[in-house]
Parts: structure tokens; C-alpha cells; sequence
């Protein structure tokens, strides 16, 4: 759970920086410039070793031109090539090209292909004002690339202005043969750059709108200037700007206007322009009565077109009759398809604000979580057992000795590991967990050390190991007594080389990487045993830290107490001020065989079933209550005589023997002592001989089972 979260925050961060880094770095960069920016960073944001624009360069679309192309770390020269039998055939024909994997195998004809060593491909089209499609751009990696929305949602984005400064770095070039032959042509050319250079980097709305108005004015006079937009929910053509110097009480923003009876509507509807030239001699829509009534003598609107589709209207109106004719509506709406494009690409700035906000909201609940799961805090409790923990850790820390946590199941063990982890200079890297126990036999090495492509059946691509992606920071071992021999021998060899070779592999991996082992198991006497290699026990056991049961540090029992009520009460909907003194009572005479994990089950449930305001935990919400049993008895281990009081290893060897007692000496199962006790079964059997519980007969003899009364 913690990797994957850990992972998730690692993606969101990702997300973000990509998104600023191509913004950052193509902000300030325009017409051809701006290409080489473009692909330079998109290769870098998405970590990918190619990226390249091209543009078609005939009617047909069957060859285009790179403006730039991204290898690896420097831009390579410009190309022309045929698209037929290429991946990039697909982008140019207007759908997304996206190949995850096998390109070569897929585009065989493309040598280009080889020769880059390619494997993946993602490319979509740059697509003009009129909706005619310009060229591609695209990126290639050499290992497969997974299927992500916010990738192809960036490649699309930039893909617009790719195409928007594709069309000014050929109106630039049209503009300088006009200037050769057609002077007037020349000024007109000028002006409609002059409005696009003043909304391109204009992307939030107040600002784009007031470069619109102030770029738009020496160009084309007016009196007023409105922008309507349109609204798919409502089919309303909607006011966003007003820029006037007659006042209304009608036209204002938020107006709307219908599709079917308005001068707006009808450039919006047809794509094409609108123009009254003189309102005092005709008018069709009601519109044009309210503004002659206003003052206004012409008037003229044309369509945003964006990609053949209308997404609003750009009206001028004067108060000079005569104003706006044919060339006038002409030059408009070569105004407005730039300011078309610079609205979509207002709307798309938007859009990845709105994700980068979600990103940061995502980024601060992922920090939350991970402070609220494995914070150093969350090991609660004064008491001296548990304060000798925490000395020891604090002296462990900062170096990177091997560590290795002994305690029984519930303690806290990997609470205890990631503070060890927090607390050293290896914090900035990750702590990556396995549990040994876990992992089938067959899968352990793969797991631990990677593989190769190939290495196996079932093995379609390479994966990378846990300690690899460990590596500068910390593995956590847990349950690493069930680790089997085969697999302890290659784990000694990590821990004393610091290498390894993946599965299938000759290839040697070297890493810096500090181990943290834990287990429950009583490893001396697995060793003992054969089944823990003794080598092995004596590379892991540089420096133990033994983490007490909660029987033996009771004095904690109230912090924790409090401590799960905090942390569950407001999602369960509770409002809880304090605990019973006498739930506390029980709370600190159950012996607690599943230890931390235990008590916060039991306050958890308890919050669930009590009401008021002070918590009430009642004898029936332990798993077990004193009480009494005939000898032989098959009764649940709550209603056995469970001794409270006395030493600790008399209540333990109660709870043990009434449990035992309760299953018929059934240790392992669904209805084993081992999952009564929530204890694994080598533990439990271990913790038998330690308290010399041995079956005597089919039933027990009461005199395992220790009566309160006899404890002196």
C-alpha cells in the first residue's frame, strides 16, 4: 500500500513538472524558433528520446518535412520522407497514432525505425484554423510506452500551437512575397500579425480578451466589441466581453442570444461573415434593432472557427454608417481565426490549470496519508520498554548498519523500519517493502533481483527488481525468516557484494542499498533447526531491536487508546470524549496475543457499537473474558477460565491453553489457535514449547489452563 502511494505521488509530481517545463520552455519562443523548443522540451517533460514536428509539404499528404527533430540530446537535421508504410501516415490522415509496443514489427517498410532502435510511438496532427491538417507531431521511446490520457491530452495541446505557429510561420513567409508585389497587401498582412504576436501568449481570459482589444482597434475601427461564445448545454451563443464606449443595458456579459434569430447566430451557424453596412436603411434581427436604437449605424460579426467547428462570435459595431463592407468582413475574420485559435488555447491553459490544482490536491492528500500511515509519531506510548526502542533507533539511524527487528506479529515492526528509514540520510530515496511471506516460492527471486525478457515462461518484459529499485535508499525485509534456503544463500551474497544478476541475465547489477530485516520467528532456533541458514542469521543480526508485545508496556494502553479513537472516530461519524474507567480496566488486563493491531481492531469495533460519549468497550467486545469451563470443555476460549492477573507468561499460557483447548490441538486453518490468536502458526508452536504446552491426551487436562484464583 505505501509503494503504490508512494508511486502515485511520484506520478502526480510528474505530471505537474511536465506540464510547466514545455510551458517554461516554449513560452517566450515563436515561428520557427519555436519548433525546436517544442520538441526539446517534449522530449524532456516526457522523458522519451525523440520527439519531432513535421509539415506536409503537397496536396496529396503523402511527404512531409521535419521543422525539427529531438535525438536523443541535440537536434538532427531536417528530413523529408515518404509517409507511406510509417506510423506517421496515420497522424497526417487526422486520427492519434498510438503503437505501445512492437513499432518495427507493425511499420516493417520503415527502416528509419531500426536505425533509432524504436519500439513505441504516439503521434497526433496539427490541424489549421480551417480545419485542413498541416503536418504531425510525435514522439518515439525505445522501450514500450503505456497507454496515458494526460500524455496524448499534452501532445494535443502543444499540437495546436504547433499548428497555430505553423500558420504564421507561412503567413511570415506569404507576408514577404505580398510585400513584393502588393504594398496594401503587405499592411493588412502586418496587422494580422501584429494581433496574433499580441494573443498568442495571452492564456488567461481577462488578459487574452484585453490584448484582443487593444490589438484589434488600430486595425479594424470600432465603437464596441463583443465576444459570445458558445454554450453546448443551453445552444445559447453567450457574452463573454464587452469592450464599449456606448453604454447598454442590453448587450452586456452574460447575454444571450438564440441560433436561429440572431445576426450572431447566423455567422455562428454558417461560418461565414455577417455586415450591415448602414442600420438606419435595413435590419433583420431584433438585434440590430437594439443597437440602432443605441446609436450604432453598422455593424459586422464573424465566426471562431477552430478546426471546422464554430465556437463563438467576434461583432464590431460603429457609429459611423458605411464602416464595415466585404473587405472589412474579410479582414475580421482573418482577425478572427487567429483569436479563435488563441481562445482554444486559453480554454486548454485552463483545462491543465484545473489539472495541475487536482494534482497539488492529490499531492497534499498523499502527503497527508503518508504522515497519518507511517509516521515516526504514530509509534505512540512513554513507556521505558518502548523508549528504549526509540534510543536504539535514534542511534541506528544515521548509519547504514543492517538492522534487524525481532517481535511478535501486531507489534509495529514496520513502523519501527520506516523510522529507522526517516531518520537517515537515505530519506529523500525510497523505502521499498517485501514481505517474504507473501511472495510464492517460484516468484521470490523474481521479485527480489528482477528478470529479463524471455527469462521465463510468462516473462514478456523486463522487470526491474525490489532491490534495484532500492537502490540509495532502504529495503525493508519483513518475514524474512520464511525466505527459502535457496533463496537465503542469494540473499547473502547481496548483503555482502552489494550485486546481483537478474533472472535470465549475465549482466551484473550493483547497488547501494541499506537492509532492514524482520521477522517473528525465533530465527536462533530456526537456525538450530536447519531451516535458517546460520551465515545468513549472523550478516542480518549486526545490530537486533527487539519490539516489546503490548503486554509487556501496558502503560501505553490508554495513549493508544485515545490515539485510535482520534484516528477512526471522525470517519466512522463518532463523537467520543473519553473511555470508561472500567473498559480501561479490561483493556489493560487482556493479555493482547495480537499486540498494537489488536487493540486498534477492538477500539475500532467498539466505536462502531457503543453510543455516547464516552466509549464503553464491554467484556463481549474482547475476543476473550474470564469466565469458567469444566476440564475437557470444548467451549470458545472467552468462555474459559483465562487468568488476568499474575506474570505475563501465566496469562499468555492461559489464553494459549484455553484456545488450544477450544480447537482440539488444531493449529493451522481457517479454524486453528493459530487464526484465533491471529498469530502465524510457527510463532504460536514455538510459544507452545517455550510454555511447555504439549497435548497430553485428546483434550486438555484442566490443569493447563491456570484459574485466576491460583496466581498469587
Amino acid at each position: 500500500m505505501v509503494n503504490a502511494g508512494g508511486d502515485e505521488r511520484e506520478h502526480a509530481n510528474s505530471k505537474e513538472d511536465a506540464i510547466w517545463s514545455v510551458l517554461d520552455g516554449t513560452a517566450l519562443a515563436t515561428g520557427a524558433e519555436f519548433f525546436p523548443a517544442l520538441v526539446r522540451n517534449l522530449a524532456a517533460a516526457l522523458k522519451v528520446p525523440y520527439a519531432f514536428v513535421a509539415e506536409c509539404t503537397d496536396n496529396e499528404k503523402t511527404r512531409v518535412r521535419t521543422l525539427a527533430f529531438w535525438n536523443r540530446d541535440r537536434l538532427a537535421d531536417n528530413v523529408q520522407y515518404d509517409l507511406a508504410g510509417t506510423p506517421c501516415a496515420i497522424a497526417v490522415a487526422g486520427d492519434t497514432s498510438f503503437h505501445p509496443q512492437r513499432l518495427q514489427a507493425e511499420f516493417p517498410q520503415d527502416r528509419d525505425l531500426v536505425a533509432l532502435g524504436a519500439e513505441s510511438y504516439l503521434g497526433v496532427p496539427l490541424v489549421g484554423t480551417s480545419g485542413a491538417i498541416l503536418g504531425h507531431l510525435a514522439i518515439l521511446d525505445v522501450g514500450p510506452m503505456r497507454p496515458d490520457a494526460f500524455r496524448s491530452l499534452l501532445l494535443r495541446t502543444f499540437a495546436s500551437r504547433a499548428g497555430m505557429e505553423l500558420e504564421r510561420l507561412r503567413a511570415s513567409e506569404e507576408i514577404a512575397s505580398l510585400n513584393r508585389r502588393l504594398a496594401v497587401a503587405a499592411d493588412r498582412a502586418r496587422s494580422l500579425l501584429a494581433i496574433n504576436n499580441a494573443v498568442v501568449l495571452n492564456l488567461t481570459q481577462d488578459a487574452l480578451f484585453h490584448a484582443i482589444t487593444t490589438a484589434l482597434r488600430p486595425v479594424v475601427p470600432f465603437d464596441r466589441m463583443t465576444i459570445f461564445l458558445f454554450d453546448a448545454q443551453k445552444n445559447v451563443l453567450r457574452m463573454v466581453v464587452a469592450e464599449s464606449a456606448v453604454p447598454s443595458d442590453h448587450f452586456v456579459p452574460g447575454f444571450e442570444l438564440t441560433l436561429d434569430h440572431s445576426h450572431a447566430g447566423f455567422a455562428f451557424v454558417n461560418q461565414r461573415p455577417f455586415f450591415n453596412p448602414d442600420l438606419a436603411k435595413t435590419r433583420t434581427y431584433p438585434g440590430e434593432e437594439v443597437l440602432y436604437r443605441e446609436g450604432f449605424r453598422s455593424l459586422v460579426v464573424v465566426p471562431l472557427i477552430v478546426r471546422g467547428k464554430s465556437i463563438g462570435t467576434l461583432n464590431l459595431g460603429s457609429e459611423r454608417p458605411m464602416q464595415y463592407g466585404q473587405t472589412e468582413a474579410e479582414l475580421l475574420q482573418e482577425v478572427a481565426n487567429q483569436v479563435a485559435l488563441a481562445i482554444e488555447n486559453m480554454r486548454e491553459y485552463e483545462e491543465i490549470g484545473r489539472l495541475k490544482a487536482r494534482l497539488e490536491r492529490e499531492n497534499v492528500y498523499l502527503r497527508e496519508e503518508i504522515l497519518g500511515e507511517h509516521n515516526f509519531e504514530e509509534i505512540v506510548g512513554n513507556s521505558p520498554q518502548l523508549s528504549n526502542v526509540l534510543h536504539t533507533v535514534e542511534q541506528v539511524a544515521p548509519t547504514s548498519t543492517t538492522v534487524l527487528i525481532l517481535g511478535e506479529t501486531g507489534t509495529g515492526k514496520e513502523l519501527v523500519a520506516r523510522a529507522v528509514h526517516n531518520r537517515s540520510s537515505r530519506r529523500p530515496h525510497p523505502l521499498v517493502k517485501v514481505n517474504c511471506g507473501a511472495i510464492a516460492a517460484g516468484l521470490i527471486e523474481s521479485e527480489l533481483f528482477g528478470h529479463v525478457k524471455g527469462a521465463f515462461t510468462g516473462a514478456l518484459e523486463r522487470r526491474i527488481g525490489r532491490f534495484e529499485l532500492a537502490d540509495r535508499g532502504t529495503i525493508f525485509l519483513d518475514e524474512v525468516g520464511e525466505l527459502p534456503l535457496d533463496m537465503q544463500v542469494k540473499l547473502l551474497r547481496v548483503l555482502q557484494e552489494q550485486e546481483f544478476e537478474p533472472v535470465g541475465s549475465s549482466r551484473t547489477v550493483k547497488v547501494d542499498v541499506r537492509v532492514i530485516a524482520a521477522t517473528n520467528r525465533a530465527l536462533e532456533e530456526e537456525v538450530a533447526a536447519g531451516r535458517f541458514r546460520a551465515d545468513l542469521f549472523y550478516r542480518l543480526n549486526v545490530l537486533p531491536v527487539r519490539v516489546p508485545p503490548l503486554r509487556e508496556r501496558r502503560a501505553d494502553i490508554p495513549q493508544l487508546v485515545m490515539f485510535f479513537i482520534q484516528r477512526h472516530a471522525k470517519r466512522i461519524g463518532r463523537t467520543v470524549e473519553g473511555v470508561s474507567r472500567e473498559s480501561l480496566e479490561r483493556l489493560m488486563a487482556y493479555p493482547w496475543p495480537g499486540n498494537v493491531r489488536e487493540l486498534e481492531n477492538v477500539v475500532e469495533r467498539a466505536l462502531v457499537l457503543s453510543r455516547g460519549g464516552v466509549l464503553d468497550i464491554g467484556s463481549d467486545q474482547l475476543p476473550s473474558v474470564p469466565g469458567t469451563a469444566s476440564a475437557g470443555s470444548t467451549a470458545s476460549p472467552s468462555m474459559m477460565p483465562v487468568a488476568t492477573t499474575g506474570t505475563l507468561e501465566e496469562v499468555e499460557r492461559s489464553y494459549i491453553a484455553a484456545t488450544l483447548l477450544k480447537t482440539g490441538w488444531v493449529v493451522e486453518g481457517p479454524n486453528g489457535a493459530a487464526r484465533l490468536l491471529n498469530m502465524h502458526p510457527n510463532t504460536l508452536r514455538s510459544r507452545m514449547k517455550k510454555l511447555g504446552l504439549e497435548r497430553r491426551a485428546t483434550t486438555f487436562r484442566s490443569a493447563d489452563i491456570t484459574r485466576p484464583h491460583e496466581i498469587s
